[in-house]
């Protein structure tokens, strides 16, 4: 059995990782010089590798796709990627909110442990390889250093992810080919990304860069604890990625979405309406906001920025009127931050479009992994959990269709 794996990412990796347990001699083909490049990156604020909440809510994290991905994920869930890791010596723990992360906090030992298992297992890697689609008789074509390729491999799994972060390798060029192969792919589009924010000149050269720590964000009757970074033109951060595919599609389809920012959630109203009710005496109203609110000077330039978009008198609102817009203040998002700086990618190969073994229907012995499937999910740990089981759903169906 001769298996072509193209992409040397997560998905990829696993799947050639499977394959070659399997008997199959497998070859990686990577446009880069090097493997899992976004992987890496991933890493350098701590890997998150997957979560350790319950299976239920778990799975309800994947949404609509959930019926397409529960096999997958049934087959290699949390525990397994947990043991795998303890495999390669890269034991992990669970963090105060659940992630699970490598002892080691990044991806580079092990993803070097990983490539010396995959070394060791018989996979050969050819770098700077760039698929460039079929030839009209049927074989995979590749641009190299040396040339021009074509190759006819027994089985090929496709794990080339979205189009965020393009530098890194995944540019979302395969959606030509595979639409000209008359598969369904529907348009890429940033997931787990920032938005835009027309900020004043005055908030933007003063707080950008800064972050708002221990807020409430809603949209559509969802709420998310966290922290958000406010950006030159916008937010980002994690609060705002899990949400961002609800508040994307509105901004997609009325063209801005307005969301709350509660800025002391563990305040109830009447609470904070009692300590703003406290004499401002000869107090400025910034300083005696930090004071009798305890907000700090970010969160009070956001409600300043806010009152002044909205021609509110913030100064003169009473005590319970400005307890609830502090702790419900509205930010009219104008637009989308770009695809190439989103953390992942949403849309993608149609999920109708392949089979229960992630085999493209109209394309025999071609399988599909990993993001450019068209699901998405938050960031904490569900991204590249889900990346790794359907690598390895796609690596064991390659493995049935050669044996068959």
């Amino acid at each position: 059995m001769n298996v072509a794996v193209i992409g040397a990412g997560p998905a990829g990796l696993m799947a050639a990782e499977v394959l070659a347990a399997g008997g199959a001699q497998v070859t990686v083909y990577d446009r880069m010089p090097s493997a899992g490049r976004k992987f890496l990156m991933a890493g350098r604020g701590g890997l998150n590798l997957t979560h350790s909440e319950p299976r239920d809510p778990f799975f309800a994290r994947y949404r609509e796709a959930m019926p397409h991905l529960r096999a997958a994920l049934e087959s290699f869930p949390p525990e397994a990627l947990r043991a795998w890791c303890e495999g390669l010596g890269q034991p992990t723990f669970v963090g105060s909110s659940g992630r699970v992360f490598p002892e080691a906090m990044k991806a580079s030992p092990l993803l070097r442990a990983w490539l010396r298992r995959l070394d060791g297992a018989g996979v050969r890697f050819a770098f700077r390889h760039h698929w460039r689609g079929w030839s009209d008789a049927g074989a995979l074509r590749f641009e190299t250093p040396q040339g021009a390729l074509a190759l006819t491999p027994d089985a090929t799994v496709i794990a080339l992810g979205g189009a965020s972060w393009p530098k890194l390798g995944a540019d979302g060029d395969w959606v030509e080919w595979l639409r000209g192969k008359g598969i369904d792919v529907a348009p890429l589009r940033p997931a787990n990304c920032g938005f835009r924010v027309a900020w004043s000149d005055v908030f933007r050269q003063r707080f950008e860069g800064q972050p708002l720590k221990g807020i409430a964000l809603s949209f559509g009757g969802e709420t998310v604890r966290g922290e958000l970074m406010l950006t030159r033109d916008g937010i980002e951060g994690g609060a705002v990625y899990a949400l961002s595919a609800p508040i994307r599609e509105a901004v997609r389809t009325h063209g801005e979405a307005v969301v709350e920012i509660a800025l002391r959630p563990d305040l109830a109203r009447d609470d904070l309406a009692r300590r703003l009710a406290a004499p401002r005496r000869k107090q400025s109203f910034s300083t005696w906001l930090r004071k009798a609110a305890g907000l700090s000077p970010v969160a009070i330039g956001l409600v300043q920025e806010a009152a002044i978009a909205g021609g509110l008198p913030l100064s003169a609102m009473e005590p319970a009127a400005l307890a609830a817009f502090i702790n419900a203040v509205p930010l009219r998002l104008t637009g989308v931050a770009a695809l190439e700086r989103a953390i992942s990618t949403a849309g993608g190969v149609s999920l109708g479009e392949v089979d229960a073994r992630f085999m493209l229907r109209q394309l025999p012995g071609v399988f599909v992994a990993g993001e450019m499937l068209d699901w998405e999910a938050p960031t904490g740990g569900y991204l590249l959990q889900a990346c790794f089981a359907t690598g390895v759903a796609a690596g064991k169906g390659a493995l049935d269709y050669c044996r068959r």
